[in-house]
């Protein structure tokens, strides 16, 4: 059986896994992101930030894989920020790893859901977010564990 090609965008960087088994819009849009962010800054940590918050946009966390939300817009506090102010509050730890935190509880909790978060029902907006980043790491964890 032929090994899977990885995608890689025109400077050379392959996908990361999340994105390997996510739709081929979300590929797209971080390749298309990296790649200009690669042209501006050059290779490195900041083009795939840029990459990644471009992609959160329009896409979040669940599990192992990117989806695509329901309404375009920010998914997290540092996702809001721009520049110099994005770059000042980089390590803050106001991002939430993917997972589209200004969505409604509704949404998380259905989320939460999907991913089998125990005590979900009884959990604020705030410890969704971080059981929902908590199992989304528990399945990428396990999905890159399978693949290798």
């Amino acid at each position: 059986m032929p090994a899977k090609k990885r995608s890689t965008s025109r400077s050379g960087t392959d996908l990361p896994s999340t994105l390997e088994r996510s739709p081929k819009k979300a590929q797209e849009t971080w390749l298309a992101t990296h790649d200009a962010a690669v042209e501006e800054y050059g290779e490195g940590e900041r083009a795939h930030r840029t990459a990644f918050a471009s992609l959160k946009h329009s896409f979040e966390k669940v599990g192992d894989h990117w989806e695509a939300k329901d309404e375009k817009g920010p998914s997290d506090v540092q996702a809001e920020r721009r520049g110099a102010e994005a770059q000042a509050h980089r390590n803050d730890g106001d991002s939430a790893g993917g997972v589209n935190a200004n969505a409604a509880k509704s949404h998380l909790l259905d989320v939460a859901k999907r991913l089998d978060v125990r005590g979900r029902t009884r959990m604020t907006k705030d410890e969704l977010v971080e059981a929902i980043q908590r199992a989304n790491d528990r399945a990428t964890a396990a999905a890159r564990k399978k693949s290798s």
